[in-house]
């Protein structure tokens, strides 16, 4: 479903990745982690084909950066839900509002635009929230809307970049039990983290970057 096939990328001259190669498969949950500067962003930004490689490739479902068009980016990134730390979300719109965005400017209209904000917002347990502005909101609810957001359109892929970084522990793992029930449902989930506790109450597999390259973590008890 996802695979990065001896990618090689260098900013400036500087190294980041280096015959970089692992997969992903079909609703797999999958932690990445590495040290701060190892190329966790610069590797998820890569799926989503807003940085391509300079070497190698990056294969996501049908589309490969070897050949994409930007005219073909749209449908790509339909199939792609992304979570950021800080939520992104549109402060001056209500949470409703937030999440139709997403639907009408992929054509998603009347009934059935209602009806699946609904559904999401159920989901992450917040549909009596949805006439709420985004700043009353608290950080977790925030980033609970910014999953909805994320699987609005039912992607194949979710992708998590620190999204429990601004979050106290307790939501934390609210926002893990969320995702790993997401991904339960058959929705693969990349998960980028510094949070080596959460990576240790979840079986989901571990994906390391050190010196350029992907390793499997087999011992989490070992990071």
């Amino acid at each position: 479903m996802l695979s990065f096939n001896n990618v090689e990328f260098n900013y400036k001259n500087q190294p980041v990745f280096s015959d970089l190669s692992f997969s992903i498969d079909e609703s797999e949950f999958v932690f990445l982690i590495g040290k701060s500067g190892s190329g966790k962003t610069t590797l998820l930004e890569m799926i989503y084909m807003n940085i391509l490689p300079q070497g190698g490739y990056v294969q996501f479902d049908k589309f490969s950066s070897d050949t994409i068009k930007p005219k073909i980016l749209p449908e790509l990134r339909r199939n792609v839900g992304i979570i950021f730390q800080d939520f992104k979300l549109l402060e001056d719109r209500t949470v409703y509002e937030n999440l139709a965005f997403v639907l009408e400017i992929t054509g998603v209209k009347g009934k059935n635009l209602k009806r699946k904000v609904y559904q999401v917002l159920s989901e992450v347990g917040l549909a009596h929230k949805q006439k709420n502005k985004i700043h009353q909101l608290s950080g977790g609810e925030q980033q609970r809307i910014a999953i909805a957001r994320a699987i609005i359109n039912e992607p194949k892929l979710i992708i998590a970049d620190e999204p429990t970084g601004n979050l106290d522990p307790e939501t934390s793992n609210e926002i893990l039990d969320i995702l790993t029930k997401i991904s339960a449902r058959g929705t693969s989930v990349l998960f980028a983290t510094h949070n080596y506790g959460l990576v240790k109450k979840h079986s989901g597999r571990v994906i390391r970057l050190k010196d350029g390259k992907a390793e499997n973590v087999d011992d989490v008890n070992s990071i």
